[in-house]
């Protein structure tokens, strides 16, 4: 069965793009960034494509390309422009697809939309997981909404593990956790390979 998985966050800079690129590469799937908001020469996309080493994936174009790294109703305003989530078109394959947010489930996209209003009902949603002082709060209140809203949801917790934040998360979220991304001193096709490995049983 084809798989949609959108990856969110509980906040920014937590690692959703390595934890797509690691989903990428163990499903073989097609990849799409709905909204980009800065650094438009090493996109997202761009660091996916150098990130996995399958050649079954296909990149997507961006709906939007902001030219600003804010949020994206605020860059979309330095660039006059609204975004219009009805131009966000989800695009056509036969392949699984990963979808990237920006930022978490309540990042406002025009003065009425969030990414929230972007995840159709039959995506899955990946969060992202890293802790920091409050990441038990952000994770709760971001799990909880998406279950409560009908989602399938599953975590994968990035960075220095932290055992107690994590085990506190699974037991009160009560969600499938995918796996853990280290620390790592750098990422390249053979780290996105080896947890694509990992992983790869839990995704199927």
């Amino acid at each position: 069965m084809r798989k949609k998985i959108f990856v969110t966050g509980i906040s920014t800079e937590v690692g959703k793009t390595v934890a797509s690129a690691i989903l990428t590469e163990a499903l073989e799937a097609d990849y799409w960034k709905p909204i980009q908001a800065g650094d438009l020469d090493n996109s997202d996309s761009h660091k996916i494509k150098r990130y996995i080493s399958n050649s079954t994936t296909k990149i997507h174009k961006n709906s939007y390309a902001l030219h600003t790294p804010m949020s994206p109703h605020a860059s979309a305003e330095i660039d006059n422009i609204t975004i219009d989530i009805n131009q966000i078109q989800e695009p056509v394959t036969d392949n699984h697809l990963i979808i990237e947010g920006a930022g978490g489930v309540l990042v406002p996209l025009n003065d009425t939309n969030t990414i929230l209003d972007i995840i159709k009902p039959d995506y899955e949603v990946v969060v992202v997981s890293r802790h920091y002082l409050g990441s038990i709060n952000h994770t709760l209140l971001s799990v909880n909404m998406l279950k409560e809203k009908g989602y399938k949801v599953s975590i994968i917790f990035s960075g220095k593990e932290h055992p107690t934040t994590e085990s506190i998360i699974e037991k009160m979220t009560n969600v499938p956790i995918i796996g853990r991304i280290d620390e790592e001193p750098y990422i390249d096709q053979n780290v996105i390979s080896e947890y694509a490995a990992l992983f790869k049983e839990k995704l199927t």
